[in-house]
Protein backbone atom coordinates (compact mmCIF):
# COMPACT_ATOMS: atom_id res chain seq x y z
CA UNK A 1 0.00 0.00 0.00
CA UNK A 2 1.50 3.26 -1.00
CA UNK A 3 0.52 5.80 1.93
CA UNK A 4 0.79 9.71 0.80
CA UNK A 5 1.27 12.48 2.98
CA UNK A 6 -1.17 15.14 2.18
CA UNK A 7 -0.38 17.62 5.22
CA UNK A 8 1.74 20.73 4.62
CA UNK A 9 4.88 19.48 6.26
CA UNK A 10 7.41 21.91 4.33
CA UNK A 11 5.24 24.67 6.75
CA UNK A 12 5.11 22.53 9.79
CA UNK A 13 9.45 22.33 9.31
CA UNK A 14 9.81 26.02 8.78
CA UNK A 15 7.23 26.38 12.08
CA UNK A 16 9.64 23.88 14.38
CA UNK A 17 12.96 25.79 13.06
CA UNK A 18 11.34 28.99 14.09
CA UNK A 19 10.05 27.94 17.52
CA UNK A 20 13.80 26.51 18.08
CA UNK A 21 14.80 29.72 16.82
CA UNK A 22 12.54 31.51 19.58
CA UNK A 23 13.49 29.52 22.20
CA UNK A 24 17.30 29.99 21.04
CA UNK A 25 16.81 33.58 21.08
CA UNK A 26 15.11 33.38 24.79
CA UNK A 27 17.34 31.16 26.42
CA UNK A 28 20.55 33.41 25.20
CA UNK A 29 18.66 36.11 26.56
CA UNK A 30 18.42 34.47 29.59
CA UNK A 31 21.78 33.93 29.99
CA UNK A 32 23.56 36.97 28.83
CA UNK A 33 21.34 38.93 31.51
CA UNK A 34 22.60 36.27 34.14
CA UNK A 35 25.72 36.80 32.98
CA UNK A 36 25.40 40.63 33.01
CA UNK A 37 24.00 40.72 36.56
CA UNK A 38 27.02 38.54 38.18
CA UNK A 39 29.23 40.90 36.45
CA UNK A 40 27.33 43.92 37.66
CA UNK A 41 26.96 42.61 40.97
CA UNK A 42 30.83 41.82 41.24
CA UNK A 43 31.87 45.30 40.18
CA UNK A 44 29.58 46.67 42.99
CA UNK A 45 30.78 44.66 45.53
CA UNK A 46 34.22 45.90 44.42
CA UNK A 47 33.42 49.32 44.21
CA UNK A 48 31.62 49.04 47.78
CA UNK A 49 34.80 47.44 48.88
CA UNK A 50 37.04 50.32 47.72
CA UNK A 51 35.05 52.77 48.99
CA UNK A 52 35.01 50.97 52.54
CA UNK A 53 39.19 51.08 52.07
CA UNK A 54 38.66 54.52 51.04
CA UNK A 55 37.00 55.97 53.86
CA UNK A 56 39.04 53.83 56.10
CA UNK A 57 42.29 55.67 54.45
CA UNK A 58 40.58 59.36 54.70
CA UNK A 59 39.94 58.54 58.43
CA UNK A 60 43.31 57.59 59.18
CA UNK A 61 44.92 60.64 57.10
CA UNK A 62 42.47 63.02 59.35
CA UNK A 63 43.90 61.22 62.23
CA UNK A 64 47.57 62.00 61.44
CA UNK A 65 47.12 65.27 60.57
CA UNK A 66 45.56 66.23 63.73
CA UNK A 67 49.07 63.63 65.25
CA UNK A 68 50.83 66.26 62.54
CA UNK A 69 49.38 69.59 64.09
CA UNK A 70 49.62 68.05 67.43
CA UNK A 71 53.62 67.47 66.58
CA UNK A 72 53.90 70.93 65.49
CA UNK A 73 52.64 72.91 68.46
CA UNK A 74 55.02 70.54 70.41
CA UNK A 75 58.16 71.20 68.43
CA UNK A 76 56.77 75.31 68.51
CA UNK A 77 56.75 74.80 72.29
CA UNK A 78 59.94 72.83 72.82
CA UNK A 79 61.90 75.82 70.07
CA UNK A 80 60.64 78.52 72.70
CA UNK A 81 61.54 76.25 75.57
CA UNK A 82 65.20 76.03 74.19
CA UNK A 83 64.90 79.61 72.67
CA UNK A 84 64.24 80.53 76.84
CA UNK A 85 67.18 78.12 77.95
CA UNK A 86 69.62 79.67 76.12
CA UNK A 87 68.39 83.16 76.64
CA UNK A 88 68.91 82.43 80.83
CA UNK A 89 72.13 80.41 80.08
CA UNK A 90 73.69 83.79 78.18
CA UNK A 91 72.31 86.16 80.74
CA UNK A 92 73.94 84.12 83.69
CA UNK A 93 76.99 83.73 81.53
CA UNK A 94 76.83 87.57 80.96
CA UNK A 95 76.98 88.37 84.75
CA UNK A 96 80.54 88.10 84.81
CA UNK A 97 81.77 89.56 81.75
CA UNK A 98 82.27 93.21 82.90
CA UNK A 99 84.39 91.54 85.48
CA UNK A 100 86.40 89.84 82.89
CA UNK A 101 86.55 92.81 80.69
CA UNK A 102 88.08 94.89 83.41
CA UNK A 103 90.56 93.00 84.33
CA UNK A 104 91.51 91.53 80.79
CA UNK A 105 92.19 95.70 80.68
CA UNK A 106 93.94 96.00 82.99
CA UNK A 107 96.51 93.62 82.41
CA UNK A 108 96.74 94.09 78.86
CA UNK A 109 96.60 97.96 78.76
CA UNK A 110 100.38 98.96 78.56
CA UNK A 111 102.34 101.69 79.82
CA UNK A 112 101.80 105.23 78.28
CA UNK A 113 98.03 104.59 77.33
CA UNK A 114 95.07 106.04 78.79
CA UNK A 115 91.15 104.95 77.84
CA UNK A 116 88.85 107.86 77.46
CA UNK A 117 85.99 105.68 76.90
CA UNK A 118 84.71 102.65 76.73
CA UNK A 119 81.40 101.49 75.05
CA UNK A 120 79.79 97.80 75.19
CA UNK A 121 77.08 97.03 72.43
CA UNK A 122 76.35 93.07 72.80
CA UNK A 123 79.48 91.42 72.40
CA UNK A 124 82.27 94.29 70.73
CA UNK A 125 83.87 96.81 72.77
CA UNK A 126 84.89 100.26 71.83
CA UNK A 127 87.81 101.55 73.59
CA UNK A 128 88.68 104.90 72.84
CA UNK A 129 91.82 106.64 74.92
CA UNK A 130 94.89 108.28 74.35
CA UNK A 131 98.59 106.72 73.63
CA UNK A 132 102.30 108.73 74.11
CA UNK A 133 103.18 107.27 70.56
CA UNK A 134 101.58 105.15 68.15
CA UNK A 135 104.30 102.01 69.12
CA UNK A 136 101.90 102.32 72.58
CA UNK A 137 98.71 101.41 70.18
CA UNK A 138 100.39 98.71 68.76
CA UNK A 139 101.64 96.91 71.71
CA UNK A 140 98.14 97.20 72.96
CA UNK A 141 96.70 95.07 69.80
CA UNK A 142 99.46 92.96 69.93
CA UNK A 143 99.07 91.73 73.68
CA UNK A 144 94.66 91.80 72.66
CA UNK A 145 95.84 89.23 69.82
CA UNK A 146 98.42 87.33 71.65
CA UNK A 147 97.87 87.08 75.40
CA UNK A 148 94.18 88.21 76.34
CA UNK A 149 91.51 85.39 77.12
CA UNK A 150 88.68 87.25 77.02
CA UNK A 151 89.13 89.73 74.87
CA UNK A 152 89.91 88.38 70.72
CA UNK A 153 89.97 90.26 67.32
CA UNK A 154 91.08 93.93 67.97
CA UNK A 155 90.59 96.17 65.31
CA UNK A 156 92.00 99.38 64.96
CA UNK A 157 89.13 101.59 64.37
CA UNK A 158 91.38 105.02 63.99
CA UNK A 159 94.47 106.49 65.31
CA UNK A 160 95.41 110.34 64.94
CA UNK A 161 97.90 112.32 66.06
CA UNK A 162 97.42 115.31 68.35
CA UNK A 163 99.10 117.88 70.65
CA UNK A 164 98.98 118.23 74.28
CA UNK A 165 99.97 120.49 76.84
CA UNK A 166 102.12 119.57 79.55
CA UNK A 167 102.26 120.60 83.00
CA UNK A 168 104.84 123.69 82.06
CA UNK A 169 103.12 124.95 79.24
CA UNK A 170 105.40 122.22 76.90
CA UNK A 171 103.33 120.63 74.01
CA UNK A 172 103.51 116.93 73.87
CA UNK A 173 102.68 114.69 71.14
CA UNK A 174 100.01 112.08 71.57
CA UNK A 175 98.28 109.58 69.97
CA UNK A 176 93.99 109.86 69.88
CA UNK A 177 92.88 105.83 69.29
CA UNK A 178 89.92 104.00 69.06
CA UNK A 179 90.01 100.21 69.00
CA UNK A 180 87.29 97.58 68.28
CA UNK A 181 87.49 94.24 70.47
CA UNK A 182 85.26 91.51 71.02
CA UNK A 183 84.40 90.20 74.02
CA UNK A 184 84.42 86.57 74.81
CA UNK A 185 81.20 84.53 76.26
CA UNK A 186 82.17 81.93 78.55
CA UNK A 187 81.98 78.28 77.53
CA UNK A 188 79.71 75.78 78.82
CA UNK A 189 81.71 73.26 79.92
CA UNK A 190 81.67 69.92 78.24
CA UNK A 191 80.54 66.70 80.26
CA UNK A 192 82.32 64.31 81.29
CA UNK A 193 81.34 60.77 79.07
CA UNK A 194 80.69 57.67 81.57
CA UNK A 195 83.28 55.86 82.85
CA UNK A 196 85.86 58.56 81.96
CA UNK A 197 85.86 59.59 85.76
CA UNK A 198 86.74 56.16 87.44
CA UNK A 199 89.28 55.62 84.62
CA UNK A 200 91.34 59.00 85.41
CA UNK A 201 90.35 57.76 88.64
CA UNK A 202 92.46 54.71 88.36
CA UNK A 203 95.43 56.27 87.19
CA UNK A 204 97.97 57.03 89.74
Amino acid sequence: MILINLLPHREAARKRQKDQFYVQLVTSFLIGGLISGAILLWYQGQIAAQQDRNTFLQSEIAKLEAEIKDIASLQREIASLRARQTAVENLQGDRNLPVHLLDELVAQLPDGIYLSSMRQENQNVLLVGVAQSQERVSELLRNLSNSSTWLVRPDLVEIVAANVAGPNRETRRVSNFSVRVTLKRPTAPVPAAPGAAPAAAGKV
